[in-house]
């Protein structure tokens, strides 16, 4: 097909094309327009708002570390195994990516709540409480986020040639060690294309953080929550926060941009 067909877009398609691009954009130049710029630099430096930053970025880093050291291992088992039930496991996998949140948050609940199937074993004979603690925080979005992870792992197992691996076995190296030496270098664009969806995923979890560890300034409350509580308090305070989610989202867009072109 010619370029010149190409540049003639119909009607029919042009109208709901830019209205869709108006219905995603505008939202986002409101958040612009209406964004305190004279009083940013002050508002930035609000304790309250740093420590809300502070915990967002420990705690959604530490939960993309959970991820990897859970999730890679995972990845490998989906693509590169016959495991029985593989498909039932993939499904699972990618439960809490169409799961609403908050419903992740009350089952964490369940399982890692004082009562709950865990939480009850791990209170009564190590002391150990999750719910309603930084360490649920980092839960809860390690939750959510490690499907993203995984999914990007998979398909870069998939894509990659195993045969490398075979050659690897073949020279007398171990599984562990093809996987180590072979594997996780050929995979790594890959890792990290997952690794940075997962971490930010995790710094704008809201739901399932709410619901399973709570809101409380300096132990519990990401930005996200924080967003939140401020809309009824401080607009401007809110949108200072959307303000430096957005920047966080457009700046792992552009991280990831090359690897999508390169992958289309």
């Amino acid at each position: 097909m010619s370029k010149r067909n190409l540049s003639r877009v119909p009607l029919a398609l042009a109208i709901p094309a830019v209205a869709g691009l108006a219905f995603l954009v505008l939202p986002l130049v409101g958040l612009l327009v209406r964004a305190p710029w004279a009083t940013l630099p002050r508002r930035i430096t609000d304790p309250a708002i740093v420590a809300a930053l502070r915990l967002s970025l420990e705690t959604a880093t530490l939960a993309t570390a959970v991820s990897l050291v859970l999730g890679v291992p995972l990845a490998w088992v989906l693509a590169r195994t016959r495991l029985p039930g593989r498909r039932f496991v993939r499904a699972l996998v990618t439960v809490p990516l169409v799961l609403p949140p908050v419903v992740g948050g009350v089952a964490l609940l369940l399982v890692f709540g004082r009562r709950g199937l865990l939480g009850a074993w791990l209170d009564t004979h190590f002391g150990i409480t999750l719910p309603f603690t930084t360490t649920g925080v980092v839960v809860a979005e390690a939750f959510v986020a490690m499907p993203f992870l995984v999914i990007s792992v998979e398909g870069a197992l998939r894509g990659a040639d195993a045969r490398y691996e075979e050659a690897a076995a073949t020279l007398g190296a171990t599984r562990w060690t093809a996987f180590r030496r072979v594997t996780l270098p050929l995979v790594a664009p890959g890792i990290a294309a997952g690794a940075v969806l997962c971490w930010a995923r995790a710094l704008g979890e809201f739901g399932a953080t709410i619901t399973f560890a709570g809101n409380f300034p300096g132990r519990t409350q990401t930005m996200p929550l924080a967003v939140y509580l401020a809309l009824e308090q401080d607009v401007d305070a809110a949108i200072v926060l959307s303000l430096v989610l957005l920047v966080v989202s457009v700046v792992v867009l552009a991280a990831l941009r090359d690897r999508w072109i390169n992958a289309a």
